[in-house]
């Protein structure tokens, strides 16, 4: 028996999905750690969740603030959508809740990255052509 037959696999119920794409999307650590807890905590059904800044630093070792930029960050990237939500306590106050966060299907994001990315690389060739272009016609 070798030593990968000796170990059992965990638990199938132990594990969330991830999309593969994440990490060709060039991400920061940080936006792929909160992107991460997101979707762990996300209901498969509604594809939402609502944890606070506070419990997605908690699990990734993040300050509020830090984890604030990579969520303003990750909703500017279109992987998340976030909503507000209201908290009223019983004596009737009504106060902020956290936001709800609705994680967005990967294949539209992965098509517009690599558009973009295809569009640059085009611009990039479009400027190369017309610095040898302007340096021919200088002479030099």
């Amino acid at each position: 028996m070798t030593e990968r037959d000796d170990r059992k696999r965990d638990n199938p119920g132990d594990y969330f999905p991830l999309p593969k794409a994440i990490f060709r999307l060039n991400l920061s650590a940080g936006e792929i750690a909160v992107y991460a807890f997101l979707m762990y905590c996300e209901d498969r059904k509604t594809f939402r969740c609502h944890p606070s800044y506070t419990t997605i630093g908690d699990a990734t070792g993040m300050s509020k603030s830090t984890v604030k930029k990579y969520v303003e960050s990750l909703e500017r990237k279109g992987f998340i959508r976030t909503e507000p939500t209201k908290v009223i306590t019983r004596d009737g106050r009504v106060h902020n809740g956290s936001l709800l966060y609705t994680i967005q299907p990967i294949r539209p994001i992965e098509d517009a990255y690599f558009e973009q990315q295809i569009a640059l690389a085009k611009a990039r060739i479009n400027t190369k052509k017309a610095l040898e272009k302007y340096k021919k016609k200088e002479g030099r």
